[in-house]
This record gives structure tokens, C-alpha cells and sequence, in this order.
């Protein structure tokens, strides 16, 4: 069964949801924002790559909605690589772009 917080797709609507912005703390903005360990966002993409999953955004995590984070779906491998991505690509779901939540709500 698949973790809700974390299911980026709809299979009711069959639509999968990527953020349209990066979030104000976006791990791919320049800097480091989230305040991860140094190649700390280089291990998650590099694992997303590996087993064709995405990163999520992660101020989605835990709402509704949450969404693959734009910084990721930017990622030229990542998002070649991404199988929820490529449902996409192929027209087997549609793409739903969401704003993240900002700091301020």
C-alpha cells in the first residue's frame, strides 16, 4: 500500500502532481536552504535516479497533495529517469501542476 503523505499520484483522476515553482526552501535553489549535510541532495537524487522514483517536495510532505518538487522534475536525468514522470510523458496520467505552500501558509 502505498504511504499517502507521500503518493505524488491520483490514481482516481489518474493524475500525478509536480510543483510548478521551487519551494521558498527548494534542496536544488542555490545555497543551502534546507540546511542538509553537505551531498546530502546529491544522495537522494542520485537514489531517486536509481529506483525511477522522484523526489518530493518536501513542504507537500504530509498535506493533501503532496507533489514531485520542480527542482527534481528539472533535473535532466531525474526526470528522464522518474517512472511517475514518464506515465507522463507517454499520456498513461496527466501532469497536475501545484504551487507549494509558502512559508508564509
Amino acid at each position: 500500500m502505498t504511504d499517502p503523505s507521500t503518493d505524488v499520484a491520483d490514481w482516481r483522476t489518474r493524475t500525478v502532481r509536480q510543483c510548478a515553482t521551487l519551494c521558498d526552501t527548494c534542496i536544488y535553489r542555490p545555497g543551502n536552504r534546507a540546511r542538509l549535510a553537505p551531498g546530502r541532495v546529491q544522495e537522494m537524487t542520485r537514489a531517486a535516479i536509481a529506483t525511477e522514483e522522484h523526489v518530493i517536495c518536501h513542504a507537500t510532505i504530509g498535506t493533501p497533495a503532496p507533489a514531485i518538487c520542480a527542482g527534481f522534475a528539472r533535473h535532466p536525468i531525474g526526470q528522464l529517469r522518474s517512472l511517475a514522470l514518464r506515465m507522463v510523458r507517454v499520456g498513461a496520467v496527466r501532469l497536475q501542476l501545484v504551487n507549494p505552500p509558502s512559508k508564509e501558509g
